[in-house]
């Protein structure tokens, strides 16, 4: 409120100066003042075209102004998406865990007990083992015995191997869905980081938009102060014209009377014309012609292309495919090295080229998530670049929820 009280006090202030330093009418003659209604009219015309022009401007902000907001909200959308996803995998992860523990404590809980029982067989050495085979009633009761004694152990090793099987496979699932929750908080960063970006073009904007407030109001008092100045010139030049009849009335009386009236009529009929033509000019617009673009059939070559980058490192902020990139600039690099030129941020790709559904997928298009994007590669895979600690890698499309597929080439 501050800025804008201070904002209005200077468009007053200028407005001032400018009724200061237009001059008062001081020509005594019509043809003067017709000469300084001219001037100023052509002024006037001046800055109504600078009017114009502002208010062109300062709509086309309104409406960038617009745009930012919207891609405010899906940005803030995505976050909140990416959060509950986050939420969720960090639930896996806990749940992941519990599965883990009772796993490993069975596992130790199997070991022991065929401890106690080796240590039962063994304790008292070789009589004890002869005497279970000696109080055998039979060679088929031995046998029988012989069969235990092996089942038993065949039992213990192999439900102590499934145990061991239980606890890797556990632990693989706890390393994907602790990788998976790195990937998703890599892509709220970056939606973070675009945000702020959209936060601070949209306040310059918003400062422009003021700025255009204020010209625009200058320029209407400037409009207004020659309005008034034209009036007060043509006011005059009636009264001069006015005088100047009576006094040819007067000499000339009812001869000359006809040829004033026509001499103030050719000058009413002169400024008139002067000023529709100047209106007719204001009138006349053109039409900007809107670009059009279209693309080629490359985009096997670019999935292709893409693929020979896999292993290579993730780097925050990067769009180099030896030295690093981030998901975005892996997409804009491997896209520029075709001569297509992308947007930098994730946000702004899932908007290029034209949308196409996940049944019409084709290798080289480009798959948006929500603060992430891959390139498609066909049979349901995507490369992009995940995170630091995988680096640029081939994934499975539907990992993920799809926001849209985009279609440049």
């Amino acid at each position: 409120m501050k800025r804008r009280y201070i904002q209005a006090v200077c468009v007053m202030l200028s407005f001032i100066m400018f009724l200061l330093m237009v001059d008062p009418v001081w020509a005594t003659t019509i043809s003067d003042l017709q000469n300084e209604l001219k001037k100023n009219q052509s002024q006037l015309n001046n800055v109504n075209q600078q009017i114009s022009d502002y208010k062109g401007a300062q709509a086309d902000i309104g409406e960038e102004i617009e745009e930012l907001d919207s891609e405010m909200v899906a940005l803030l959308t995505d976050i909140n998406l990416i959060e509950e996803a986050i939420a969720d995998k960090e639930e896996d992860i806990a749940q992941t865990q519990i599965e883990y523990d009772a796993a490993v404590a069975d596992k130790e809980e199997q070991y022991e007990s065929m401890k106690i029982r080796i240590q039962f067989m063994y304790e008292k050495g070789e009589t004890s083992y002869l005497q279970l085979f000696f109080g055998a009633e039979s060679m088929s009761d031995m046998m029988n015995k012989a069969n235990y004694v092996e089942e038993l152990y065949e039992y213990d090793r192999t439900l102590l191997e499934q145990y061991e099987a239980t606890v890797q496979q556990v632990a693989e699932l706890q390393d994907t869905l602790e990788e998976e929750k790195s990937e998703l908080e890599t892509s709220k960063t970056e939606l973070e980081e675009e945000q702020a970006y959209v936060e601070e073009v949209l306040a310059q904007k918003q400062q422009e938009y003021e700025n255009y407030g204020v010209v625009l109001a200058k320029a209407k008092q400037e409009a207004a102060a020659y309005t008034a100045k034209i009036k007060q010139e043509t006011a005059q030049i009636k009264k001069l014209e006015e005088e100047e009849r009576k006094r040819r009335e007067e000499e000339e009386r009812k001869k000359k009377e006809q040829e004033a009236l026509l001499a103030s009529q050719s000058d009413g009929d002169s400024d008139e014309d002067s000023s529709d033509r100047e209106e007719q000019e204001e009138e006349k617009k053109e039409e900007t012609p809107k670009a059009s673009s279209s693309g080629g059939g490359k985009g096997q070559q670019i999935a292709d292309f893409a693929c020979k980058y896999i292993g290579y490192p993730y780097v925050a902020g990067g769009t180099s495919l030896t030295n690093g990139a981030d998901c975005s600039g892996f997409v804009m690099a491997v896209y520029q090295a075709f001569g297509y030129s992308l947007p930098r941020s994730s946000y702004a790709q899932s908007g290029v080229g034209k949308s196409v559904s996940y049944s019409e997928a084709q290798p080289g298009d480009i798959i948006y998530y929500g603060g992430h994007v891959g390139i498609y590669i066909g049979n349901g895979q995507i490369v992009h670049a995940s995170t630091e600690r995988t680096g640029i890698k081939i994934t499975s499309a539907t990992y993920r929820s799809i926001i849209t597929i985009r279609r440049v080439v």
